[in-house]
């Protein structure tokens, strides 16, 4: 039987081919087609390529597929593959040339790429420095509704030197600017065509390793390599990565032998099961994804910090950890992994301390109101999380807990369009949600500068606090390596003491892969760049 993604992919060729074949022969190879499609990543041509296509299984659909909207992390599982930057990030998160072949530093605030000469979008167009202009300048439109303006405010003005040179002037040295030219450029001749913005929502045109097929809304999407990849053809056939919510049917399919790749999307039980399997391979790595319970500043009972507090004291991390992810996390105290060169260690923790979480409602007047510090007694509060089955069992925990010291907890869960909109546009109490490839300190200004409220940023709490504000604009212009050590050091003192976030856990990247799968490598962010280079064994 056909999975829904052979039969998307089998929609989306029958539009094609009857218009470009004879009825007969086009019934004949579309046959022949399914056929392929029904065992994934089987067989190895003779010039290496990987005969079908690599089934990837996925919890979530993309919310955009053009770079500079996209914030979530099925999107960019996507953006990964279908775009290029002017750099890229290795395995070990260093920055090295992409779409550059290298840049010049002639001063703090000036930056000058040079281009690789001969790059193609997947439309065959030259990829050029009008196209890098383009992009940045686009997002920093007024009318351009990106949720990345304050990564490049800096920029003063982007100037075309030659078809492959563009310099970048700065209004001011602006330390993270490097690692924000990861950035996937966008065709300029596709964008400015009227509709054409929105067309790269669901139809991108990159420059990347893949090309995007067939898009069938939270069910698959079709990617063919591109043939003129600057780096040269991938090795694959081709790519589908298949979205599936629910866990048991993932896991299934994972034993069916329908799905060839399946990364930080099975619970520690379903891994279990698939200890034995000889089809598979389990690899694990310690990354830096940083899962954290969020609350609503503008909430009249989450205002409080000694509210928040009491949360934060009143949720056993490991015993989360243990009992439920099976010990693949570590508890986190911040949103930067102790492997980042910026981690400040000594900063306000919160381990587990029920009774010290009911002093602090007492304190605050959160009292229960018939004295007899009965369950869920004193207030009650709204819990968002998406359809993910571990996410939904973390909340139901965590709901256990805090009735534990008088808070009722209503658990909701959505799927995750639905649930990411409301979280940007403030519409929660209490929130899970985890950021992934975080690389720079400068994230604590997306994160928690008072300017990054939605859409600007990703304040979706509305916290603000000036002092704060300070130390993370310093941050930014400080180029000196230890110096904004320093800065970004008291800055999540701050952040520790007002617990805009309840730090829970850094997640162990764990990927499941078919035995033929060859030249996977985990990223710290479980990003998918190495699709790029992946092949199947015959």
């Amino acid at each position: 039987m056909m999975s829904r993604a052979m039969r998307s992919q089998k929609r989306s060729w029958t539009k094609i081919w009857p218009a470009i074949l004879p009825s007969g022969l086009a019934c004949l190879i579309l046959c022949l087609v399914v056929v392929a499609l029904c065992s994934s990543c089987q067989s190895k041509g003779p010039s290496g390529s990987s005969q079908s296509p690599l089934v990837v299984g996925m919890e979530g659909s993309p919310i955009t597929l053009d770079p500079r909207l996209a914030t979530d992390a099925y999107s960019a599982r996507v953006i990964q593959i279908v775009y290029n930057g002017l750099v890229k990030k290795t395995p070990d998160s260093s920055l090295v040339p992409d779409l550059a072949e290298r840049w010049e530093m002639p001063d703090e605030t000036t930056y000058i790429f040079f281009l690789r000469q001969g790059v193609r979008f997947h439309d065959g167009a030259e990829l050029t420095a009008e196209d890098v202009k383009y992009t940045f300048e686009s997002i920093l439109k007024p009318d351009f509704p990106s949720p990345l303006k304050e990564s490049y405010r800096q920029i003063e003005r982007i100037e075309v030197l030659d078809p492959y040179t563009v310099r970048f002037k700065l209004k001011e040295p602006f330390a993270p600017f490097l690692t924000n030219m990861t950035l996937g450029i966008v065709p300029r001749h596709v964008a400015e065509k009227p509709g054409g913005g929105s067309k790269l929502t669901t139809r991108p045109v990159g420059s990347g390793p893949y090309r995007l097929t067939d898009w069938e809304p939270d069910e698959s999407l079709t990617f063919q390599p591109f043939e003129q990849y600057f780096e040269g053809r991938p090795r694959l056939s081709g790519l589908i990565y298949r979205i599936i919510p629910d866990e048991t049917i993932r896991l299934l399919e994972v034993k069916k032998g329908n799905l060839d790749l399946v990364q930080n999307a099975l619970s520690p039980d379903a891994l279990d099961s698939l200890k034995n399997n000889p089809q598979v391979q389990i690899i694990k790595k310690m990354g830096t994804n940083y899962t954290y319970l969020a609350f609503n500043l503008e909430d009249p009972i989450l205002r409080h910090l000694a509210v928040r507090k009491a949360i934060a004291l009143a949720i056993n991390r490991p015993l989360i950890i243990q009992q439920l992810m099976g010990g693949l996390a570590e508890p986190a105290s911040g949103v930067l992994a102790p492997s980042n060169w910026a981690y400040e260690p000594k900063v306000a923790r919160y381990d587990y301390n029920p009774k010290e979480a009911l002093q602090l409602l007492d304190e605050a007047g959160f009292t229960d109101p018939d004295g007899q510090q009965g369950p869920a007694s004193r207030f009650s509060l709204v819990y968002k999380t998406s359809q993910n089955e571990l996410s939904k069992k973390v909340a139901e925990i965590i709901q256990q807990e805090l009735a534990e010291i008088g808070i009722a907890v209503e658990i909701r869960s959505y799927e995750w369009g639905t649930f990411f909109s409301d979280i940007r546009s403030g519409n929660f109490q209490l929130c899970s949600l985890q950021w992934v490839g975080v690389t720079d300190p400068d994230i604590y200004y997306h994160l928690f500068h008072s300017s990054s409220v939605p859409p600007h940023g990703a304040n979706r709490g509305r916290y603000r606090n000036r002092d704060l504000d300070l130390l993370l604009e310093e941050g930014r212009k400080t180029m000196d390596l230890a110096a904004r050590k320093k800065i970004y050091s008291a800055a999540q003192k701050i952040i520790a003491a007002d617990l805009p976030y309840v730090s829970l856990w850094y997640q162990t990247n764990v990927a499941v892969i078919s035995r033929r799968v060859q030249g996977f490598v985990l990223y710290p962010g479980g990003e998918f760049i190495s699709l790029r280079q992946v092949f199947c064994a015959p």
